[in-house]
């Protein structure tokens, strides 16, 4: 029999007590939602079914007990730490779900300096540990955006990726070990190993799973030795995207690993470098870090290489690095932002993909065409690549657009939704992914068969074996 609300909290008092148990009508209304659906956030009006409670556990055990409680009595949970998630992963798509907040899980449990590895709870804020190693002369290697409001926990869930990738890789390639608890309470723990060959790699079940099969409550990750002094910072302006490709393509396929490799349309360099960018540049830019030798090789063989290009046009290093000391988002940039949309009714999001070299570019010329064609009171609509590979590369689509004639329950179906669709349909057809390392969530899991192919048969049966009663965050990853 289904649980009334009231057994609902009633039956999580009992399992973490009282006092980690709330359902202050407010707290439910901002924990239905992530920063997919900002504009009801920043409006304040809530649209999707209220939970019944938020459970804030302590440890390992409490988060056992309650995934025990829920999977018995057929109860959905959303797992969250930080709460710094975009793409609806974080939404209760039922009504009387349960959030289940991992953000007192914030201890720091080992920073193993010989080992190169740090340890910590799922609630750790990636800033508080990338600031204690650094206090030692080593880095997580882990920068995105969201450093110093995003958690361990949940930058593992959503196989997050940062700003120096093209150096360190993403979540994935630094995940030591970790320990997570699946439906029933069942806590797995993968140990702590540089590599093994003992079956197929386990952690990748759980990185990237989004709360979809299990909540992760430990990690692991490498560290790497830190060298600030040597960062060398390097820009080009140009004209033409493609060539600013071919570019990109040569440094990775020479390969030189600079931390930062990046290339900006016109529409994204305006946004970001007027100071020196003409209405109509690209900004291609670059930083090599590392130690002395292997930073000042990177950035010597990059300039080479942009040399033999005549149409890109050096600009001063400082103009980069100026520009970088300020990208991160932080509590007083997001109270900036929420404020500009109160006022204007002008909001921006982004939307990530991945493909070949082949194919990058007329991904990113056949979506922005639509979009600019196909969608209503679009405002800026531009891309920037930042994040590549050997044999391939990412691309951001950045658009802003004014909400006219509907509220905030509308402007996800009148903007949103027809935005994420050309993109995704531009993507799948010329091969590529239609999620580089935001989560699928629920904003891109209509698309998530035709992701998957003939291989979404291995997702779906995981699903259906780990989380039987289907409890785990329903309807991301796998559509309900």
């Amino acid at each position: 029999m289904k649980l009334s609300r009231e057994d609902i909290v009633e039956g999580l008092q009992g399992v973490v007590g009282v006092e980690d148990v709330v359902t202050d009508e407010q707290v439910l209304k901002e924990s239905s939602i992530d920063l997919f659906r900002l504009y009801e956030d920043v409006s304040g009006v809530f649209c999707h079914p209220i939970p019944a409670a938020v459970v804030f556990a302590r440890s390992t055990g409490h988060v056992a007990s309650v995934l025990t409680f829920a999977h018995e009595h057929g109860i959905n949970v959303v797992p969250c730490t930080g709460r710094t998630g975009g793409e609806g992963g974080l939404e209760t798509a039922v009504t009387d779900s349960i959030v289940l907040d991992g953000s007192h899980m914030n201890k720091i449990l080992c920073i193993d300096a010989y080992n190169m590895q740090a340890t910590c709870q799922c609630g750790v804020p990636l800033q508080v540990l990338e600031d204690r190693v650094r206090e030692q002369g080593l880095t997580t290697g882990h920068s995105p955006q969201s450093k110093p409001v995003a958690h361990m926990g949940g930058l593992v869930a959503t196989r997050s990726i940062g700003q120096f990738s093209t150096l360190y890789g993403g979540i994935e390639d630094m995940v030591v070990g970790l320990e997570a608890v699946f439906p029933g309470g069942e806590i797995a723990r993968i140990k702590n190993v540089p590599r093994r060959a003992a079956g197929p790699d386990i952690r990748h079940v759980v990185i990237g799973n989004e709360g979809a099969l299990c909540f992760i409550t430990e990690v692991t990750v490498k560290l790497f030795p830190y060298f600030p002094e040597n960062n060398t910072f390097l820009g080009w302006t140009l004209k033409d995207i493609k060539i600013g490709f071919e570019v990109l393509r040569a440094v990775m396929v020479n390969g030189y690993k600079p931390s930062v490799a990046r290339l900006y349309d016109p529409a994204d360099s305006a946004y970001n470098f007027s100071h020196f960018a003409e209405p109509d540049d690209c900004v291609l830019l670059f930083m090599a870090e590392g130690a002395a030798g292997i930073a000042e090789a990177t950035a010597e063989g990059i300039a080479e290489i942009v040399a033999k290009h005549p149409e890109c046009t050096q600009v001063p290093s400082e103009y980069i690095e100026t520009w970088f000391d300020d990208l991160n988002w932080g509590p007083e940039k997001m109270a900036r932002e929420r404020e500009e949309i109160l006022q204007t009714g002008n909001i921006g999001f982004t939307t990530e993909i991945s493909a070949d070299w082949s194919s990058i570019n007329d991904i990113y010329e056949s979506a922005l065409r639509r979009m600019t064609n196909e969608v209503p009171d679009i405002t800026m609509a531009g891309g920037h690549s930042s994040h590549s590979y050997i044999n391939g590369t990412n691309m951001y689509f950045v658009y802003f657009y004014n909400v006219v004639g509907c509220g905030p329950e509308g402007e996800v179906s009148k903007y949103r939704t027809p935005i994420y669709r050309i993109i995704c349909e531009e993507t799948l057809k010329r091969g590529g992914s239609i999620v580089h390392h935001h989560g699928v969530g629920k904003a891109r899991a209509p698309w998530i068969r035709d992701e998957y192919g003939s291989s979404y048969y291995i997702l779906e049966t995981l699903k259906k074996s780990f989380d039987p009663n289907g409890i785990m965050n329903k309807g991301t990853i796998i559509p309900m």
